[in-house]
């Protein structure tokens, strides 16, 4: 685990929600070994991949979201999940939901680069 690779897989898991809000339950793809490979990969920092880079993606994927949100009649909008093992069977997500998703993952990875941090410099961020 890397700050260039959770920066890296933040900014793909928001680009990916915010086409789910644009176009359905295909934006999200599917769930084979490939796919599974793929989103293992996103965690990833390559060899040619530069922090200034993968920052500059992430700017990119807040202004899109920042778009596509102010473009929305509603956040009511919604549009059935994929199947998959860890969604609920014909369950739905507005765009409201999809978005109190990619914050909650944001903070979640956020929290991530945190233990990164006090494994470098020691200090605890509360308490």
């Amino acid at each position: 685990m890397c700050l260039g690779g959770l920066i890296k897989h933040v900014t793909l898991v928001e680009n990916r929600w915010v086409s789910f809000i644009e176009e359905g339950p295909s934006a999200i793809g599917g769930f084979d070994p490939a796919a599974l490979s793929a989103h293992t990969d996103s965690f990833r920092m390559q060899e040619d991949e530069s922090l200034a880079g993968l920052l500059g993606a992430y700017g990119q994927a807040a202004e899109r979201t920042e778009a596509v949100v102010m473009g929305l009649d509603s956040l009511s909008v919604s549009h059935p999940l994929p199947e998959a093992p860890w969604f609920e069977a014909g369950a739905s997500w507005s765009a409201r939901r999809v978005l109190l998703h990619i914050l909650a993952e944001t903070a979640q990875h956020a929290g991530h680069a945190d233990i990164l941090r006090e494994s470098v410099d020691g200090a605890r961020a509360m308490g």
